[in-house]
């Protein structure tokens, strides 16, 4: 690893990415000779996050395809972290339900919101497809091949659908630019995803509320 710090925005730093969002194209190609593990199927609906502080160790970030149920691809940026503590986690899901009569009804998560008691997880994966934050990050290599990844989240783990077998590591080739860090530490975190995943997650504190509406109020943001 370089001795490089440095803090960024991430609406920046999100333009390293461009080369891997690029290869989306590949994907087909990349699937059919076993080069890619497709992703597990996702309902194909965008959630919100927000968190004022997330810290996590051997952050990884690469370019990566989710396939909803239907077969439909979307590329997104998966961040990745062995280990993660995260503050006043909340997470926000609307339904459209106006079929029914009942309009639209978010489900609003919140956790980790007493002091000492945070949101920590392993092995943490967030397919993302916009992320606003300030990060700091501690001895980061940009633009290395993905194969070279060392972090247990991004080795993937026994049975784990996205990455495969473990011990696997990522291919080289069409998702082969990736970006490292030993620690980022984040914050002011607004992101929105389409799928996360994780070996251990723990929500201390955990509150699940049904909204009728969305936007400011019922969302995260």
């Amino acid at each position: 690893m370089s001795q490089t710090h440095g803090k960024t925005r991430w609406k920046r730093f999100a333009l390293v990415m461009v080369p891997s969002v690029a290869a989306t194209a590949m994907v087909g190609v990349s699937i059919a000779n076993s080069a890619l593990a497709a992703s597990f199927s996702i309902s194909g609906q965008q959630f919100k996050v927000r968190t004022p502080h997330l810290t996590g160790s051997n952050f990884a970030q690469f370019g990566a395809v989710d396939i909803e149920a239907n077969g439909k691809p979307h590329p997104v940026a998966v961040s990745a972290f062995d280990d993660a503590v995260i503050e006043s986690l909340c997470q926000s899901v609307v339904t459209d339900l106006s079929a029914l009569g009942l309009g639209k009804i978010t489900l609003q998560l919140n956790a980790g919101t007493e002091k000492g008691k945070p949101v920590t997880a392993h092995n943490l994966l967030i397919d993302l497809e916009q992320l606003d934050a300030d990060a700091t990050f501690r001895d980061i290599n940009i633009g290395q091949d993905a194969s070279t990844l060392t972090g247990s989240a991004t080795q993937g783990w026994k049975g784990h659908p996205k990455l495969g077998k473990a011990g696997e590591s990522l291919p080289t080739g069409a998702f082969g630019f990736a970006q490292a860090a030993r620690e980022a530490d984040l914050t002011n975190v607004q992101q929105t995803a389409r799928a996360t995943s994780a070996g251990t997650f723990v929500l201390n504190g955990l509150s699940l509320k049904l909204k009728s509406g969305d936007g400011p109020g019922n969302e995260c943001f």
